[in-house]
C-alpha cells in the first residue's frame, strides 16, 4: 500500500502508472482483494462458533464498511483544497495518494500488533482441501459469477455513471458513497440477527435479490432523486450477504480446510472481478452507460437463484 501510494503520487506517464496499478494494491472497487483477506477469514473463523461466528464476521465487515464510507466522504477534499485553499488540482489529487500510502504504514503497524499464536499449532490446524473440495469448487464458481457482475458496477464506474447521467460533481458523489457506506454498514450489522431467524443461505439470497432489482430500476430511473433512492435501498440490502457468505463458507468445510476454502473462493472471484470493468468501460465508451447496471443486476439475480438451488439442501455445520 505504501509503495502503491508513492507510485501514484509521483508518476505521471501512463505506462509506469499502469505497472503500479497492476502490481499494487489499489483497485477500482472499495473491497479488499489482497492475500490477507482469506487469512483473516480463516483466523476469525477459529475464534467463534455458530451464530457468534456470523456476528464476528459482521463486525469485521461493518468496520470495513464504515471506513469505506468515511473514505468516500474524504474524496471531496481535493475539490475543497482547490476551491478554498488555492491548491492546484493535480497537487490535491496527488496528496490523496500520499495519504493512502501513509495509511498502508498504519496498517502494517496494526498487523504487527496482532497477538502471536503458536506457529506449530497453527500449521497443524491448516490442511489443503479434502472432503469439502466439491462444495468449495461449486461455491467458487458461483461467487465468481457474483464478483464478475459486481465488477460491472464498481464504485469508480458507478461514479462515472452518476457524473454522465445526472451531472454530479466529485464532492457530491463522495457524499452519496458516504451515506451508501453507512447503510451498508448497518445492513451488515443486522445480518447476524436475520441469519439467526432464516439461516445463512436464505439471508444471502433473499436480501440480495431485491437489492439487485433496485439496481436495475435505478439504471432506468427518470430522475436523480428516484435513482438515488433506489441505490440507497440497494445499499441497505446488498451487503447483508458479506458476513453471512463468509460464515457460510467457513461452516460448510472442516476447520482445517478453512484457510484453503477461503483462498479457493476468494482468488477466482477476484480474478473474475478484474475482467468485467473493461467490458463496462467499452459499453460506456459506446454510449450504453446504463447497460452495465442492468447487466449487473440481472447476473446477480441469476447467481442468487443458482446459489439457492445448489446449496439449499446442503448441511451446514455451525460448530
Amino acid at each position: 500500500m505504501a509503495t502503491t501510494g508513492l507510485g501514484f503520487a509521483s508518476l505521471s506517464s501512463f505506462w509506469p502508472l499502469l505497472v503500479v496499478a497492476f502490481v499494487g494494491t489499489l483497485n477500482p472497487s472499495s473491497g479488499d482483494v489482497s492475500v490477507f483477506l482469506p487469512l483473516e477469514h480463516a483466523r476469525l473463523a477459529g475464534a467463534a462458533q455458530g451464530s457468534a461466528r456470523t456476528a464476528l464476521f459482521a463486525r469485521h465487515s461493518v468496520l470495513g464498511a464504515l471506513c469505506v464510507a468515511f473514505g468516500a466522504l474524504a474524496a471531496g477534499l481535493p475539490d475543497w483544497l482547490v476551491r478554498d485553499a488555492g491548491v492546484a488540482q493535480l497537487g490535491a489529487l496527488r496528496g490523496m495518494f500520499v495519504v493512502y500510502g501513509l495509511l498502508g504504514l498504519i496498517v502494517f503497524w496494526l498487523y504487527r500488533r496482532l497477538p502471536a499464536r503458536n506457529e506449530l499449532h497453527e500449521q497443524a490446524s491448516i490442511a489443503p482441501l479434502g472432503p469439502s473440495r466439491g462444495v468449495v469448487l461449486r461455491l467458487a464458481a458461483l461467487f465468481s459469477v457474483d464478483f464478475f457482475a459486481g465488477g460491472l458496477v464498481v464504485n469508480s464506474l458507478l461514479s462515472l455513471w452518476l457524473f454522465q447521467r445526472f451531472g454530479l460533481s466529485l464532492a457530491q458523489a463522495g457524499v452519496y458513497f458516504f451515506w451508501a457506506g453507512l447503510l451498508s454498514a448497518a445492513s451488515q450489522l443486522a445480518a447476524p440477527l436475520v441469519a439467526r431467524r432464516i439461516g445463512l443461505l436464505n439471508t444471502m439470497v433473499f436480501t440480495h435479490i431485491p437489492a439487485n432489482v433496485c439496481l436495475v430500476f435505478a439504471a432506468l430511473a427518470p430522475s436523480l432523486p428516484v435513482a438515488l433512492g433506489l441505490l440507497f435501498v440497494r445499499s441497505a440490502l446488498s451487503q447483508m450477504d458479506v458476513p453471512t457468505r463468509t460464515a457460510f463458507v467457513m461452516a460448510v468445510v472442516t476447520p482445517v480446510e478453512r484457510s484453503a476454502a477461503a483462498s479457493f473462493t476468494a482468488v477466482p472471484s477476484s480474478l473474475a472481478a478484474t475482467l468485467s470493468p473493461t467490458l463496462s468501460g467499452a459499453l460506456f465508451a459506446a454510449g450504453w452507460i446504463s447497460l452495465p447496471l442492468v447487466a449487473c443486476g440481472a447476473l446477480k439475480i441469476a447467481y442468487d437463484l443458482a446459489l439457492w438451488h445448489a446449496m439449499r439442501l446442503h448441511r451446514v455445520d455451525e460448530q
